[in-house]
């Protein structure tokens, strides 16, 4: 239970953008033993997959593979409906960026519903795609850096289908080979990873008293206070954080992608349990990425692609370095 926590915090807290900055939090031995444990637990992991894992690693979940075509196409839905349900909740990019008080804003969430509604419709997703990238400089212009940084995960969908939108036949499937889905499946990863992290830091470690509220409001969130374990919320919040940085650099990483997706997948899932409808809504972004991820991991030409962080040069290219260096000689 302790993943409970990973229900965005500022999704449920009044005043969450007045908190105040407490930085000593972060820097508590015990927050940095737990982040600096999350990042070893995430590169023995990514060794481990290497080393003694094959790709995919669970051959029960092969079958899944066969949905790799139709995969933008559900992508595009999963973000087609996250940017109508925050329309209708006059939201911009994640539920907590309300439009409420921005001048015009009812403008701004009209045409992000009418984006969404395009997105549904499958009906030359790339424009609308590119539509959702532009929306990162605009958030940064109306709410700063950070807010957008929390929200990366939306663009990061958004790039994977201004690269890699549905294909043109009735079901929008489409086939891709290993190269094609490199660079939009790493930017995926990267917007997903990167929030998960960024949140982390500005919802708990760095804003504890946000998650302490939201505690004090459900204290039945804090298994380890109501066991008596411990006396406040503080380690349960810094072992919440260090968990989700975990999770954040596992999808990041790609590595053992369909046993990633079922350790993240057990926390995701049980804050709908706990939550209202927003939790769903905000949460879609990575529902969709955790699906490509499963989806393309259980695919026998493709899963080796989802680990890759760095394009693998072709045969083409040693050959021309090749020819090269025979020249030179």
């Amino acid at each position: 239970m302790v993943p409970t926590v990973l229900a965005h915090v500022k999704w449920y807290v009044e005043d969450a953008q007045h908190a105040t900055l407490d930085t000593g939090f972060a820097l508590r031995p015990s927050a940095l033993g737990l982040l600096a444990g999350a990042v070893v637990a995430a590169g023995l992991w990514r060794l481990a997959a290497r080393r003694w894992l094959g790709a995919p690693e669970l051959r029960m979940l092969q079958g899944l593979g066969r949905l790799a075509p139709w995969v933008p196409r559900l992508l595009a839905l999963h973000l087609g409906v996250s940017l109508l349900s925050l329309a209708v909740a006059d939201a911009y990019l994640a539920p907590n960026l309300s439009l409420a008080g921005v001048r015009g804003g009812w403008l701004l969430a009209l045409g992000q519903g009418l984006v969404g509604v395009w997105l549904i419709s499958g009906v030359r997703p790339r424009p609308a795609a590119l539509a959702v990238v532009a929306l990162g400089p605009l958030g940064v212009v109306l709410d700063g850096p950070v807010p957008v940084l929390e929200a990366v995960d939306v663009l990061g969908m958004a790039a994977f289908l201004a690269l890699l939108p549905p294909g043109r036949d009735r079901y929008g499937a489409r086939d891709v080979g290993r190269d094609e889905l490199f660079v939009p499946l790493l930017l995926l990863r990267l917007g997903v990873g990167v929030s998960l992290i960024v949140l982390a830091f500005t919802e708990k470690l760095l804003v504890p008293q946000l998650a302490r509220e939201l505690l004090d409001a459900r204290p039945w969130l804090d298994p380890l206070q109501q066991l008596g374990l411990t006396s406040g919320p503080d380690t349960f919040i810094q072992v919440a954080s260090a968990v989700e940085v975990l999770i954040g650099l596992l999808v990041i990483s790609g590595a053992a992608p369909q046993l990633a997706v079922l350790v993240a997948a057990v926390p995701f899932n049980v804050t709908l349990v706990f939550f209202d409808r927003y939790e769903l809504i905000g949460h879609l972004p990575v529902y969709g990425a955790l699906l490509a991820l499963l989806v393309y991991g259980s695919h026998p030409q493709l899963a080796p692609t989802v680990a890759r962080l760095a394009r693998a040069p072709g045969r083409d290219w040693r050959r021309r370095v090749g020819d090269t260096g025979r020249s030179r000689g």
